[in-house]
């Protein structure tokens, strides 16, 4: 077996067009057309794709801990680690040392909230929007309902929802946040942490997260970035941005295999991190206990992350593969970045023509400055939410099995929406295709054939 002193090494190559073209640099099903590059444990199907080269250099990572596996794990793995943490770091632009890398957007929003350590006076609140993703809600059920004190005080913690509705302005965000800081500061709590996301889930749509760290800042909160969609498919500068923690999955839009996630927690904070989730030979503890991993040459912030217990890391150290194979084959973030908002735009726009219906937007446009799309369909839901439910599974399930494609859907307002992911191997024409594909499936819906039945 072959060292990783002589990393395996991506070819180099001029730049490839965007569109069907690169198709071919993906390990698709012939025929499959994806538009859910986004990862949503909750929706089928997704969980995002990495091309052909990428998932050759995660083989190769994984023959390398089979073929050594001391030598590896102990000694290659934590200098792979760190030329991996220094490609995400450069691509959200911070130092390495803020960097550490983990399986999921999840498993760091865990990492933050159960770290902190609340006030005794139980007068601690959390505050957050109603677009919260779902696991990280109940994350934050999880740490209220967990700190209940003693006798009839309640909990050490407590939540606070900022209520928003679709299609809603920055401006609406941005007082939504400002009115729940001042409820909760007149009865007599203290908000002591915010979280939001850079891009939500579903519907998929840029939040106003600059101007709400702004806030945070100025109100003395700490800030909770969710970027679970964020590096890849938006530009990212951490530096510029300052939030006091952030965390972004690598393998929904940059190309990781699944599972791999950035957390960045600035030096500031960083002493609050204690301890991974779960915790490792790293945490310093008052007792005296064997650690059998090597000595290391980092901060206890960053050594904790280095081996948390027995997992696969390989995903881990294809950050670094990723990134330059974006540079290298697709011409950089810059490049990326630019084509797949626009065709987002123009894709969802030609889509809600084509199905006579509309693109989830706002008037300033704010909300579709990312690769993603939420289109209407030609479907009313008349305040039923169960029939809506059967609908979208129907929907679902039929394009997977007569059409050889998937949508994420969604409802709201009276309505199922699609949304749709931009990427560099979609073109125009796929987008035509979808909304051709999806006129034709509401109109077997119009018939009844979700029940079984036809008209």
């Amino acid at each position: 077996m072959a060292s990783t002193d002589t990393k395996p090494q991506l070819p180099n190559g001029n730049p490839k067009a965007f569109g069907r073209g690169l198709v071919q640099e993906f390990p698709f099903d012939e025929g499959y057309r994806n538009f859910n590059q986004e990862s949503d444990a909750s929706i089928i199907g997704s969980y995002g794709a990495w091309p052909t080269a990428i998932q050759t250099q995660l083989r190769k990572y994984q023959d390398y801990a089979n073929g050594r596996p001391d030598a590896f794990l102990r000694y290659e793995l934590p200098k792979l680690l760190d030329e991996s943490r220094e490609a995400a770091a450069q691509i959200l632009r911070v130092p390495a040392e803020t960097v550490v890398l983990v399986p999921n957007a999840t498993a760091a929003f865990n990492v933050i909230l159960r770290n902190l350590v609340w006030n005794p006076d139980g007068r601690d609140e959390i505050l957050y929007f109603s677009t919260v993703y779902g696991g990280c809600g109940k994350t934050i059920d999880y740490i209220v309902d967990s700190n209940q004190s003693a006798g009839d005080r309640g909990s050490l913690v407590d939540s606070r929802e900022i209520p928003l509705k679709y299609p809603f302005e920055d401006a609406d965000a941005l007082a939504g946040f400002e009115a729940a800081v001042a409820a909760s500061r007149a009865e007599g709590k203290r908000p002591r942490l915010c979280t939001f996301d850079t891009v939500s889930s579903m519907p998929g749509i840029r939040f106003p997260f600059e101007a709400l760290v702004k806030a945070c800042r100025q109100h003395g909160i700490l800030s909770l970035v969710d970027g679970a969609q964020g590096v890849g498919l938006i530009d990212l500068d951490l530096a510029a941005l300052d939030p006091d923690f952030f965390f972004s999955n690598c393998h929904k839009w940059l190309f990781v295999p699944r599972g791999c996630a950035a957390l960045y927690v600035p030096v500031r904070h960083q002493a609050l991190i204690r301890s991974t989730v779960p915790t490792s030979h790293e945490y310093v503890s008052t007792k005296p206990r064997f650690n059998p991993l090597p000595p290391s040459k980092h901060s206890r912030f960053v050594s904790q992350f280095g081996f948390t217990g027995t997992v696969d890391m390989s995903p881990y150290l294809c950050v670094t593969d990723a990134v330059r194979w974006r540079r290298d084959v697709l011409g950089g973030e810059d490049k990326i970045l630019q084509y797949i908002e626009t065709l987002a735009r123009e894709g969802g726009k030609r889509m809600a023509e084509m199905l006579g219906t509309e693109v989830l937007e706002n008037s300033t446009g704010t909300l579709g400055r990312c690769g993603m799309t939420n289109v209407a369909l030609p479907i009313q839901i008349a305040g039923d939410a169960a029939e809506g439910a059967a609908v979208r599974q129907w929907i679902q399930k039929t394009l997977i099995a007569d059409y050889n494609s998937f949508v994420p859907l969604f409802l709201g307002d009276g309505k199922i929406w699609v949304r749709m992911s931009a990427q560099v191997y979609l073109e125009m024409e796929d987008f035509e295709w979808a909304g051709r594909t999806l006129l034709e499936i509401s109109q077997r819906v119009a018939k009844g054939e979700h029940r079984g039945v036809s008209e």
